[in-house]
């Protein structure tokens, strides 16, 4: 995986300031898991001027919800959920100081906008890999909301966990782009 950008949190602007769009990159390290439940909560306590369970100013959030550990493994299945249940929430995380979020699919514009405004960019994992990528979770936690469930707030440890840089510092967005691409390809064909 010579190939990949190797992003070790916290991270700073710099660190992200050089990727853009479709750069693959391993994360090893503090990786924080939480989905629309647990990010509610973490907004309500903002808007309260209150602190976070966690400071997680300079880390990557990745929305998931894992399946219970099978004996012998720290975590079930784990793969992305669907970004846009976020979208609310996730221009004021990137305000308070998240750097990277981890999802599938695509953002509004909104979000694209926070991650220029706030220095931060956006992963996407591949879907429908949540046995695979748990591997890469070499261990897991809950540190807050246990009452959500699978959807508490998670700390991860993991070693080169993959995923593709969708949303740049820059305002450029792979999916736009994509389609853009492959638009011209089909008209030509």
């Amino acid at each position: 995986m010579s190939d990949r950008i190797e992003l070790r949190p916290p991270l700073k602007d710099a660190d992200v300031a050089t990727l853009s769009i479709g750069d693959p990159v391993t994360i090893t390290g503090l990786l924080y898991g939480a989905r629309d439940a647990a990010h509610k909560k973490m907004v309500d306590l903002l808007d309260a001027g209150r602190p976070l369970p966690v400071d997680l100013r300079g880390h990557i959030v990745y929305y998931v919800g894992p399946t219970p550990a099978p004996p012998g493994r720290p975590i079930g299945a784990a793969g992305p959920t669907t970004s846009l249940r976020m979208d609310a929430y996730a221009p004021r995380m990137y305000e308070y100081g998240v750097k990277a979020t981890v999802g599938k699919g695509n953002r509004n514009q909104a979000v694209i906008d926070s991650l220029v405004r706030h220095r931060a960019v956006y992963l996407i994992a591949v879907g429908g890999l949540g046995a695979t990528l748990s591997q890469r979770i070499k261990s897991a936690k809950v540190i807050a909301y246990p009452e959500l469930g699978t959807e508490a707030l998670w700390e991860f440890r993991v070693e080169d966990f993959p995923a593709i840089v969708a949303n740049d510092t820059k305002g450029r967005d792979v999916f736009k782009e994509g389609q853009e691409v492959w638009a011209k390809k089909l008209a030509v064909a």
